[in-house]
């Protein structure tokens, strides 16, 4: 039983060191037309990185001929396996203007934005590609409004969308935590909550946005000299009812109570003063 595997195991050791050699045969020697031959096959049998290396040979001298189309496809979906994301996204877009009457451009126009939005990071890195994916997913939804993939690709643009809204509510929030060092900080912060409620109508985090420009407004009035005290109450009783007129029945209501409460008693010193 033994032996039997031991002379298995050198079978497929010599097919395997066979495989390599031809491989690196064809990748090296071979013929432009060998070359697209095995990089097909290997494309067939997933084997996608090596595939990938013949097809960036063999890509030069089909450049304007019928293959390049499938080639060029082959590309982006190889990419898209090995979960280079970026690449994939960048191809299969490439593809869609290079080929806009294939049978495939839509899978294509689909993959591209989806390729971006695997190669999005989480929100509080740079957003490039969560910007890219945005773009293709809404030109997708445009295009195809009749799409099979149209109920997936509206869950992903509001998915990345989200998570654009993310960062700035977070950027928003930590103005506001540091602002106890740094005052300036409770008007960028305030800055930041409306520039997200204007920027994206309908946010999840809307509720949130306007407590936490509440509490800034509130926080800014405590710490200031009289003679801005009286306009910056203002603004925070203003702040108080967008909230409230907003979110009749806000969770932020008994804390919200309280910063008005504050604010009103901050009215009244500075009429007597």
């Amino acid at each position: 039983m033994r032996k039997i595997k031991i002379l298995t195991l050198i079978f497929i050791s010599t097919l395997l060191l066979n495989s390599c050699g031809e491989y690196n045969k064809v990748l090296n020697k071979g013929t432009t037309q060998e070359q697209y031959k095995m990089a097909v096959k290997l494309y067939e049998s997933k084997n996608y990185s090596k595939a990938l290396r013949l097809f960036e040979k063999v890509t030069p001298a089909y450049r304007g001929k019928p293959q390049m189309e499938r080639i060029q496809f082959m590309v982006a979906q190889s990419n898209f396996n090995e979960k280079n994301y970026t690449l994939s996204g960048y191809y299969f877009d490439r593809f869609t203007k290079n080929y806009p009457r294939s049978s495939k451009k839509e899978e294509a126009a689909f993959l591209s934005a989806y390729s971006y939005k695997l190669a999005s990071p989480r929100f509080s890195l740079d957003q490039t590609d969560t910007n890219k994916a945005l773009l293709a997913f809404q030109l997708f939804i445009n295009d195809y409004p009749n799409s099979s993939r149209i109920e997936e690709a509206n869950k992903h643009y509001k998915e990345l969308r989200y998570k654009l809204e993310k960062k700035i509510f977070e950027v928003g929030k930590t103005y506001y935590r540091t602002a106890v060092t740094d005052f300036r900080n409770y008007k960028a912060a305030i800055v930041t909550f409306d520039n997200l409620i204007s920027e994206y109508l309908g946010t999840e985090l809307k509720e949130e946005a306007l407590y936490y420009r509440l509490k800034a407004y509130h926080d800014l009035v405590l710490v200031s000299t009289d003679r801005k005290k009286a306009e910056r109450i203002n603004d925070a009783i203003a702040a108080y009812e967008k909230l409230k007129r907003n979110f009749p029945e806000t969770k932020f209501s008994s804390d919200s109570d309280k910063m008005l409460a504050t604010i009103k008693k901050e009215q009244k010193q500075l009429v007597k003063s």
